[in-house]
């Protein structure tokens, strides 16, 4: 079974966990700067939004690498970039229609969400729980289809 990231931006507090522990467990430092899941702030509604690569199906980031250095990760369905590969030509953080590919000056290659191997530290060290690591069938498109419907009905 495939899983994914949920993130429930309505819960996020604006900690900042989820960052720090991604760059901890990437990078070996406490760095938000270094992390590959950002928190987004909303500053005049005082709103926070976590983001990061939500794996996507057709992944634009993979089919614009020149080199195949990103990778499914056959347990996890985790696109990964492969440093071994790597050229760090970027061309990969252009395609990303999201913003969440970038590039990493130190080593010179680029770094994604890989879901840490099964195991995402975001998801574990959120206190509110506005980042699981759930069962990735279960996107919450039948929820918004039924809101959207009593939505409708509403106005009718």
């Amino acid at each position: 079974m495939q899983r994914a990231l949920h993130i429930d931006p309505v819960k996020c507090t604006g900690c900042l966990q989820c960052e720090m522990a991604c760059s901890y467990e990437n990078e070996g430092l406490f760095n938000p700067s270094k992390s590959r899941i950002k928190v987004f702030t909303f500053h005049h509604e005082g709103r926070f939004a976590p983001y990061t690569c939500t794996q996507c199906a057709e992944a634009w980031c993979q089919k614009a690498c020149p080199v195949d250095a990103i990778q499914i990760d056959a347990a996890t369905g985790a696109k990964v970039i492969v440093d071994g590969r790597c050229v760090g030509c970027k061309v990969c953080t252009i395609a990303c229609p999201f913003g969440t590919v970038n590039y990493n000056s130190v080593t010179g290659k680029v770094i994604k969400c890989d879901l840490c191997g099964g195991d995402p530290a975001c998801a574990k060290s959120c206190p509110t729980a506005a980042i699981t690591y759930v069962d990735a069938d279960w996107t919450g498109i039948d929820r918004m289809r039924a809101y959207a419907e009593q939505s409708l009905a509403g106005t009718a």
